[in-house]
């Protein structure tokens, strides 16, 4: 690994402990350039400490990590990365272009303040001091900060939380933006929409090791079947045994059944339920297949340990 010229990061046989808590297992991804990798995987999954061990803020307890084909704790190293953190914390006395000047001082070759403020959407507050903003604004100040110093690596953890949806748009956007200028882009999220829009390769993490890996497409496909959305008298106990019914939930006062054979699925369900109504049958969405993923390897997982 890390030989390949187009690998911007490799992780090698990668194992992160803290104290008796296993965050990362024997963990093997090649990031390229030019991408946006999405990283997902519910809370405690392990999403963060991959982000942190790249940036060089943590040590991996065993395996080999490597940025532009080196150690990411140099700071020549740390010179081409960018990070936009989920807890992150700037002076409220400083102005937001006072805050972006500070930042890329540190760097050998930044953008230009208006390019940065342009790129974060952020020049009609320029001069405002950063305490007086709203929520949605210092977090655009925040990605403003993790890409003033031109880096070839922008990693950002939930970087839209706190934003409005016309926000969110415009900084999915400029995410597109840096990667047609070839940077690549390392992003942790919980907003399935968003990874789905933006990333040319999804990775799905659980217990510290990779459950799925591979375009949002192929995710998507991975779990099999279509989706039944109904609104019926039927319960859960009712249809999840049904041949051809691989999984049933009830969402929002109907039932969403996936099944293997729709067409079969609804008949059956109508043969049982005559009154059933609001039919409507979709291809998988990156949520079910999170779901179905993490539900499936969670089970198997408590499963094993009660045989252990």
């Amino acid at each position: 690994m890390g030989q390949n010229k187009d690998v911007v990061a490799g992780v090698e046989r990668v194992t992160k402990k803290f104290g008796e808590v296993t965050a990362l297992k024997c963990l093997d991804l090649n990031i390229t350039r030019g991408r946006v990798v999405g990283l997902l995987g519910p809370n405690g999954a392990g999403k963060t400490t991959l982000v942190r061990l790249l940036l060089g803020m943590t040590r991996p307890t065993s395996g080999t990590i490597t940025v532009f084909g080196g150690n990411p704790r140099k700071s020549s190293t740390r010179m081409r990365m960018g990070a936009m953190l989920q807890v992150a914390k700037v002076p409220d006395t400083l102005r937001v272009r006072e805050h972006i000047q500070l930042f890329s001082s540190y760097y050998p070759q930044p953008l230009a303040l208006a390019d940065s403020l342009a790129c974060a959407g952020l020049e009609s507050v320029a001069g405002r001091l950063f305490g007086e903003l709203s929520g949605g604004q210092k977090q655009r100040v925040l990605f403003a900060l993790a890409l003033c110093g031109n880096p070839d690596l922008l990693l950002l953890d939930e970087p839209t939380v706190g934003l409005d949806v016309e926000a969110r748009h415009a900084l999915w956007e400029r995410i597109r933006d840096l990667v047609m200028r070839g940077k690549t882009i390392v992003l942790t999220t919980h907003y399935l929409e968003e990874a789905d829009a933006l990333s040319d390769e999804i990775v799905v993490i659980n217990h510290g090791s990779i459950i799925a890996q591979g375009t949002s497409g192929e995710i998507k496909a991975s779990i099999g079947g279509k989706l039944i959305r109904c609104v019926t008298a039927l319960t859960i106990t009712d249809v999840k045994f049904l041949p051809g019914v691989l999984s049933a939930r009830e969402n929002r006062g109907a039932l969403e059944v996936r099944a293997s054979d729709p067409d079969d699925v609804i008949r059956q369900l109508l043969a049982r339920d005559p009154s059933l109504s609001g039919i409507e049958v979709n291809s998988a969405s990156l949520d079910d297949a999170f779901l179905a993923l993490t539900h499936s390897e969670t089970t198997m997982k408590s499963t094993q340990e009660v045989y252990q």
